[in-house]
């Protein structure tokens, strides 16, 4: 997921996260693992930084668990490069992850409540 460092070090990621963000990503248009995991930093204004060591096992976990696909073709600086689209399944499993993310999200809030004066 994100660099290993301290727990409390703004960019970690909670176990899941970096799939839901991998197929929202891939939900846009297909991408290779650079431009994955740049458009993943670059939309969270750089917090969460993706290691090439966390993405790639994700995106195999991804694919064979039949969620993306990957094809070969030739990347922006011409060099033959490994992109991933995102299936059906994977389509439909985006939509259920973001909505027990979103619930997970607002019970957080719930608890933490109002912020003391």
């Amino acid at each position: 997921m994100a660099r290993k460092s301290r727990a409390d070090k703004p960019g970690d990621m909670l176990a899941g996260t970096l799939d839901m963000l991998i197929l929202k990503t891939l939900h846009a248009a297909p991408a290779h693992g650079h431009t994955i995991a740049n458009v993943i930093e670059k939309s969270s204004d750089e917090i969460l930084q993706v290691e090439h060591g966390s993405l790639y096992p994700a995106l195999h976990k991804l694919e064979n668990q039949g969620l993306i696909a990957s094809f070969w073709g030739t990347s922006e600086n011409n060099r033959k490069a490994k992109y991933y689209r995102i299936t059906t399944e994977g389509r439909g499993h985006l939509l259920q992850e973001r909505s027990r993310w979103e619930a997970l999200v607002s019970a957080v809030v719930r608890v933490l409540g109002p912020l003391p004066d």
